[in-house]
């Protein structure tokens, strides 16, 4: 393939994909619906982005189309593509065509993947695609002129069945995504079983309930055996763990709780199994500086923190709360705040329940209104089901302060360590573009 064009290149998922090949030298061209920094950043590597959907966009000598999974048939680049024979594929269809050749070292799971995939991509010096921004490389995406690629594999549409890794690690197989496997269980476990045969070398969180069952042959980390003396620091305002792994020694790496040390962990016995010494691996992990909106400290002082966190389902929130809890005693700060930006109507529902209890002990939750994510709404009374909680209607950044709008025009300045939690557009408010 000589020319592809990407429809909804500005996503996380396909301007990765878009940027490593035009890093191979493909012609990459694609369209978006607005002009994101993301968008800006594909520019400035020379990748030409149309903003808005429209047949003219498509010329002929493209070789083939790749959409995002939100782009419908009806949509008019793909409509102009058929009509002048192009080929079009799905993102998930297009990955076996992409990711040819290369020797695959994947990552999945419900919670943690972009962090280990992250840190594994460190651990190995290796070429990455994830879905996340790696804040060593600033960007989702490192090419290098090697055979190893660390990729961060989907469930949520399957897509991680159409890739042949060479290693694969699962972090965890807690159910997320059900509407895709028709809210059956077996069918979202099966696929997860189905993802490790598919490997050649395997490593497993052996404490996650489905995991510790799966009757495969796979290198098993068990958190609460094999990791120990866990210590919390805080060194210039970013936050570091320190941890035992089993007689290997002492690792130490940047982030928030229990849960980075198992990824980290995750990773290291990867990079174990296919023969990189502990010295390597102690010395290529401090080169991980973190994920961008995973515990992404915006701005901290001894008075007041600014904290951006993907957390968007109730077991990433409890993991990241243990974490602001422990930041903000290090600080001496004594508040910690939450917002929370609810993301989808389903997910909010299929996981109500787990919501109500998950913000437990910080002094104060702001919630915002749902990001729909493309959803049709579906009416739910916030204030019935969160009595103790203020329903806002936004929030600006103005410079070291966060000030939150009230949904009765209110206008509230706080102090101490503020987390947003979000997988939305909150992120762009705490860092002021917005």
């Amino acid at each position: 393939m000589k020319k592809i064009f990407f429809i909804g290149i500005g996503g996380i998922g396909l301007s990765a994909l878009a940027r490593f090949l035009n890093e191979r030298g493909v012609s990459v061209l694609g369209s978006d619906v607005y002009e994101s920094e993301l968008v800006k950043e594909l520019r400035a590597e020379g990748i030409a982005v149309f903003i808005g959907h429209s047949a003219s966009n498509l010329s002929s000598d493209i070789d083939l189309v790749v959409h995002s999974a939100v782009i419908r048939e009806n949509n008019p680049e793909i409509k102009k593509a058929k009509e002048l024979g192009i080929k079009v594929l799905s993102r998930k269809e297009a990955l076996p065509l992409i990711l040819d050749n290369k020797m695959l070292f994947a990552v999945a799971g419900a919670h943690g993947k972009s962090t280990t995939s992250s840190i594994l991509a460190n651990i190995l010096q290796s070429s990455f695609i994830i879905g996340a921004v790696d804040k060593r490389a600033g960007k989702n995406m490192m090419y290098k002129k090697s055979e190893s690629l660390v990729f961060e594999a989907d469930e949520s549409d399957s897509s991680f069945l159409n890739i042949n890794p060479y290693l694969s690690i699962v972090t965890n197989a807690e159910p997320e995504h059900l509407e895709h496997y028709n809210h059956d269980l077996n069918a979202f476990y099966k696929a997860y079983e189905d993802f490790l045969k598919q490997s050649k070398i395997r490593v497993i969180n052996a404490e996650d309930e489905f995991l510790a069952k799966v009757d495969i042959d796979c290198e098993r980390l068990i958190p609460s055996e094999d990791i120990a003396n866990l210590e919390f620091s805080v060194k210039d305002y970013l936050p570091f763990i320190s941890f035992d792994l089993r007689d290997f020694g002492r690792f130490s790496v940047q982030g928030h709780s229990e849960c980075i040390a198992i990824d980290a962990a995750l990773a290291i016995l990867a990079a174990r199994c296919v023969g990189l010494s502990l010295s390597e691996i102690k010395q290529n992990l401090k080169d991980f500086k973190g994920i961008k909106k995973r515990f992404d400290v915006l701005f901290a002082n001894n008075t007041r923190a600014i904290i951006d966190d993907y957390a968007h389902h109730p077991t990433e929130i409890k993991e990241t709360k243990k974490g602001i809890f422990a930041y903000a005693k290090a600080l001496g700060i004594k508040d910690s705040i939450a917002i929370w930006q609810p993301h989808k109507y389903t997910r909010l529902l299929d996981n109500l329940e787990g919501f109500k209890t998950c913000f437990e002990g910080f002094s104060k939750l702001f919630i915002m209104p749902v990001y729909s994510a493309s959803e049709n709404e579906i009416k739910i009374d916030l204030a019935e089901h969160f009595p103790n909680a203020k329903l806002i209607l936004d929030i600006k950044r103005f410079d070291d302060k966060i000030k939150i709008i009230s949904n009765d025009g209110e206008e509230i300045l706080e102090n101490g360590v503020i987390v947003g939690f979000n997988a939305g557009d909150l992120t762009y408010k705490l860092r002021g573009l917005k």
